[in-house]
């Protein structure tokens, strides 16, 4: 199987309502045979929303992966001398996840486990879902597009006419981006049509 034998960090960050969309990519990696370890920020522990209970993401999370939930800085700490992970996708990554990382700040388990990949000099990527990527967060954005080991799932304005600013990556694109980026590619066209 494509992923037999590799370790993917699966982060996400606290876009609610792309939830739904990434457990099918989980599941996948799962299927092709890589080792799954999720990692989130305090919001999927603690929030409940109209997109789900972060209980149930919970659940979900754990019954794919056959792993526990790295949910704290302090669990994820071990991750940058341990070399565990072949490599790292946030994905959702908002746009606080994205500003954060861009600036390096490491307030959660996500954006400690964030740093750990790239002190290892391991491959990082990126599925932004933010409303504001064409923003104030453009400015991270291409911080981060220019940062040695990290790639980014291709991504594109998902509803210019009512949200102009807003940026979503193609979810489903997550494994070929990660794929890409462990041979040290960014997948291209990194610019696609999302609306």
């Amino acid at each position: 199987m494509k992923w037999q034998g590799k370790t993917v960090g699966y982060a996400l960050s606290g876009s609610h309502c792309t939830f739904a969309e990434v457990m099918p990519v989980i599941q996948r990696f799962v299927d092709e045979g890589a080792n799954v370890v999720p990692i989130v920020t305090q919001t999927l522990i603690t929030t409940d929303t109209r997109f789900g209970t972060a209980e149930e993401w919970q659940r979900q999370l754990k019954s794919i992966t056959g792993n526990e939930i790295i949910s704290t800085i302090v669990d994820a700490e071990p991750l940058g001398p341990s070399k565990l992970l072949d490599v790292l996708v946030i994905a959702p990554c908002t746009g606080n996840t994205t500003s954060k990382l861009a600036n390096a700040m490491t307030d959660s388990p996500v954006l400690m486990a964030a740093k750990a990949q790239l002190r290892n000099q391991r491959p990082l990527v990126l599925a932004i879902s933010t409303n504001d990527g064409l923003g104030l967060n453009a400015a991270n954005i291409a911080k981060l597009l220019v940062c040695k080991n990290v790639y980014f799932v291709p991504f594109g304005q998902d509803n210019p006419i009512q949200k102009p600013n807003s940026l979503v990556a193609k979810m489903e694109l997550v494994p070929e981006a990660c794929e890409a980026a462990l041979n040290g590619k960014q997948l291209q066209p990194l610019l696609v049509e999302r609306a």
